[in-house]
């Protein structure tokens, strides 16, 4: 018989994951985002009210098209090496049965909630949304990119739909056209965050792994001249119309949000000016509540004064 000291012991490798981490996990990062962003699409468009269904709907279908992005992206990495960049598809693919599950019920759920409680209206631009979604699974799917490279058009094209849905709910009670909020103000700049937050780690990832200082090069300017260009967008739009005084007071609910679009794109750069302080976990984290927070931003502008 071995002796306590010869008997083999199964020690367990993986490391615990840390508790800030599980929103991205569990890909309910993204669902908190657009929530609080239809919040503020509301406020801006001065519906005065929006139902609770539509909170819950964006939130449930946003989680629901996440959930099935990781799923395919796991299923599709054939080649055996962790996925330690993005942890969150190494969870997908443990858990894939009950996330299927549960990605099942809430889109039965989104469904009830939009066809009872819905304005007619919305089907048009759930139409539209449909194949914004169908273009960007099609590009996941049969998408050209070299392993390793950024894939820009799936992410401008995720960015754009990302932005388009959340938007979508709220624009719907305002009475007018979907084609007044496609080439909205709002929408175009919202857009553009959405699209450089998810080009940030890609950027950050493609220039780590590189040596060639022109590609480190290449990628700090893709990604800090569109948030720079955002940045004075945003300024200018926030005083564009201040000397008059019957403009600015039309034009006062638009203040708050373009406030909220330049403290997104200045925390992003702050960010990635001190991205290498973080693990890539972490900055993936990060580059989410850099979307999130300029909610604090516009609820600071709604508190009495």
């Amino acid at each position: 018989m071995p002796s306590l000291g010869e008997v083999p012991r199964v020690v367990n490798s993986e490391r615990p994951k840390p508790w800030w981490l599980y929103p991205n996990l569990l890909s309910l990062d993204a669902p908190l985002v657009a929530v609080a962003w239809l919040f503020i699409f509301e406020k801006t468009w001065r519906l005065g009210y929006l139902p609770w269904q539509a909170y819950v709907s964006l939130g449930l279908v946003v989680w629901v098209i996440y959930v099935i992005d990781r799923l395919l992206d796991a299923m599709m990495r054939t080649d055996g090496v962790p996925d330690r960049v993005q942890a969150r598809h190494t969870f997908h693919r443990q858990h894939r049965k009950r996330f299927a599950i549960g990605s099942a019920i809430a889109s039965v759920i989104a469904l009830v909630l939009v066809v009872t409680s819905m304005p007619v209206d919305i089907y048009a631009y759930c139409g539209i949304g449909l194949l914004f979604v169908a273009a960007f699974f099609a590009l996941s799917v049969f998408s050209t990119t070299p392993p390793g490279e950024t894939p820009y058009a799936k992410n401008i094209l995720a960015g754009f739909t990302f932005a388009y849905g959340t938007a979508m709910l709220a624009h719907v009670y305002t009475g007018f056209s979907i084609f007044e909020m496609l080439r909205s103000r709002e929408l175009i700049c919202f857009g553009v965050l959405c699209m450089l937050n998810i080009n940030a780690i890609d950027l950050w990832e493609h220039a780590r792994r590189s040596d060639d200082i022109e590609i480190k090069a290449t990628d700090e300017l893709s990604l800090t001249l569109p948030l720079a260009l955002l940045g004075a967008a945003s300024l200018l739009f926030t005083g564009l119309l201040e000397s008059s005084a019957e403009a600015y007071a039309t034009e006062y609910s638009t203040r708050p949000f373009f406030c909220a679009i330049l403290t997104g794109a200045g925390l992003l750069l702050l960010l990635n000016l001190n991205r290498q302080r973080f693990s890539r976990d972490a900055q993936r984290v990060l580059a989410d509540v850099c979307v999130a927070a300029p909610f604090l931003v516009f609820l600071s502008f709604l508190s009495p004064r």
